[in-house]
């Protein structure tokens, strides 16, 4: 649009070429093959895509695909930081394999040949702020402007009921009971749930609708703080709120996903101050404690009341 005023003011003569980037046939084909068959959300395929661009790229057509060239393509990839990016890599890559099984583009078995990715349950540690960083993360949102409002708003939800970043972008307007207090949230794998909604994110989700949301053609929650006012665009917006709101306060965020750290946060206060791992699995929606289990490694006066002494070493 700007450009398109700069030529009609005459202060562009020139043409501006817009090279357009289209998607692989086989790519739009899976997305709807996944939505049909597993109802795959679109965030997950948006992730598959990208090694998936790759391999078509690298390796070929699905004709020429065989298991010394895709575990090649896969070993590559899984070089790349992060255990969590090498395995979306191998998962997508997999699962694209059995698409083009089912439309018999592909010989069958060849998704046999990406191999697994090593990776020990409970290896490793949540990083959590402690109680105070977090408070001075929520404070440092200023409540006289509508963007401090709306992000003290998402703090509060990441850091006092546990949100995931995804909960925060897909919340509507209709998942608010007034009435009841009561919040609906769509998490993973489209589990609706009913959360408690404290007066403290009551208050602070009222005052951005009062006088800090903008008007637009959109029932989603939270929207961008410029226009066009759209909603936010996924959870990468959500962490860098919350990465900003981080940095503002001075505090350090210890991995990756500012978003989730809050949540990793108020799973381990919530254990400091005597809650037992079932408690936490509810607030966390997690589907099985199993998966709540990790932050007992973080619960530090737990494990002293069953701590053994070292042989030979005085006790801590």
């Amino acid at each position: 649009m700007f450009l398109g005023y700069l030529r009609g003011a005459g202060a562009v003569t020139s043409p501006v070429s817009r090279q357009m980037t289209q998607e692989p046939v086989l790519l739009t084909e899976f997305h709807q093959w996944m939505h049909q068959q597993r109802g795959t959300s679109g965030g997950t395929l948006q992730n598959y895509s990208r090694p998936i661009r790759d391999l078509l790229k690298t390796v070929g057509d699905p004709s020429s695909f065989d298991a010394r060239k895709l575990r090649k393509f896969v070993l590559e990839r899984s070089k790349q930081p992060g255990w969590g990016r090498a395995k979306v890599c191998t998962t997508g890559v997999r699962m694209f394999l059995r698409f083009l099984i089912a439309e018999g583009k592909c010989p069958v078995g060849l998704d046999a040949s990406i191999p697994t990715l090593a990776h020990w349950r409970l290896s490793s540690l949540p990083r959590y702020l402690q109680s105070e960083e977090v408070e001075r993360v929520i404070a440092s949102s200023d409540r006289a402007t509508p963007v401090g409002r709306r992000d003290r708003a998402i703090l509060l939800l990441l850091a006092r009921m546990g949100f995931r970043a995804g909960d925060v972008v897909g919340l509507g307007l209709g998942d608010i009971d007034w009435e009841q207090a009561w919040i609906h949230v769509s998490g993973k794998g489209r589990r609706q749930m009913r959360l408690p909604m404290t007066q403290e994110v009551g208050d602070a989700i009222a005052a951005y609708l009062q006088d800090g949301r903008p008007s637009a053609f959109t029932d989603r929650l939270f929207l961008r703080s410029h226009a066009p006012f759209r909603a936010l665009s996924s959870h990468c917006a959500v962490s860098s709120i919350v990465a900003r709101a981080m940095r503002r306060a001075g505090v350090k965020c210890p991995s990756r996903g500012a978003a989730h750290v809050l949540r990793h946060s108020m799973a381990s206060s919530m254990l400091q101050q005597g809650a037992s791992l079932q408690e936490v699995a509810v607030i966390l929606r997690h589907r099985s404690v199993q998966t709540t289990e990790i932050y007992a490694k973080v619960d530090v006066t737990s494990l002293r009341a069953i701590i053994q002494p070292w042989p030979e070493v005085e006790p801590c």
